[in-house]
């Protein structure tokens, strides 16, 4: 009897350590584009209305979608748990580069996560809503995204990240259809010059904005990133700049996204 006793507190005591997080996918409507948009949601298990915490946003890369992290990336449920914070994936779209489209009104994708994703996530879970708790990161197009929406809505964030981020897009006006987003850039160049992050550094200089920025040494992206540490430097605009082994794939941004992970938990826990 005593042993059978055992065998089912060791059982439940498993279970529980096993099951302390939960993972939500939720249906956010975007009153923007007219449609409904998954999100994943990793909640901590000390997640209450005593106990509110700060939230992440991770941003996927091009031809991704919002269980891109969750799929790929081991360990990001029990790393909430461990440090009680929440992380929310959303969905992107194809190739949305996460700005508002100035000429195709279905890809308003700075509006939603700005506005209606974040709203929804601080109405329905126990948050921290200042910026001092909220941070994104993002890979590729995430990056680049991330740092975009942070820069442009410096009352949002407090902290943001790029992992091997295409920091310029201009170079690249003919992949991942972004001049499906903002037109021919011969035709439009002003579209261009008013949606790469590389324009917006100028908008943090009297700001705090706490930024982290890698990239691997073998990374297509390498050159656009280091004349975006240039710039920033340039401009006395503190920030953690790394190249580190690697290349533009999940070996690398599985390992990278712990280094911005603790980034923002080290921001948070000050901040608080």
């Amino acid at each position: 009897m005593i042993k059978k006793f055992f065998i089912f507190f060791f059982l439940f005591s498993f279970s529980n350590y096993l099951f302390c997080y939960k993972i939500d996918t939720v249906d956010v409507y975007s009153k923007s584009m007219n449609k409904i948009i998954k999100n994943i949601v990793i909640v901590p298990d000390g997640h209450n209305q005593f106990n509110k915490v700060p939230v992440v946003y991770l941003l996927h890369g091009a031809y991704g979608n919002y269980t891109d992290w969750t799929s790929k990336t081991k360990g990001l449920e029990n790393y909430c748990d461990a440090n009680n914070i929440m992380i929310v994936c959303p969905d992107g779209g194809y190739n949305s580069w996460y700005f508002d489209s100035p000429i195709d009104s279905s890809y308003l994708y700075e509006t939603y996560i700005t506005k209606e994703l974040i709203y929804y996530i601080d109405k329905n879970y126990y948050t921290r809503v200042d910026k001092e708790s909220r941070a994104i990161s993002g890979l590729s197009m995430g990056g680049h995204g991330a740092l975009y929406l942070a820069f442009r809505n410096l009352q949002v964030f407090g902290s943001a990240g790029s992992m091997s981020g295409g920091l310029d897009i201009r170079p690249f006006y003919k992949e991942w259809n972004i001049s499906d987003r903002l037109g021919d850039i011969r035709k439009f160049p002003e579209n261009w010059e008013k949606n790469t992050v590389i324009n917006y550094v100028d908008s943090l200089k009297k700001t705090n904005l706490n930024l982290i920025i890698d990239c691997g040494k073998d990374d297509f992206f390498l050159e656009v990133n280091e004349n975006f540490h240039k710039n920033l430097t340039e401009n006395n605009i503190d920030h953690v700049y790394k190249i580190k082994e690697g290349r533009h794939n999940w070996h690398y941004w599985n390992k990278s996204v712990y280094d911005h992970l603790n980034f923002f938990n080290n921001f948070f826990n000050f901040a608080r």
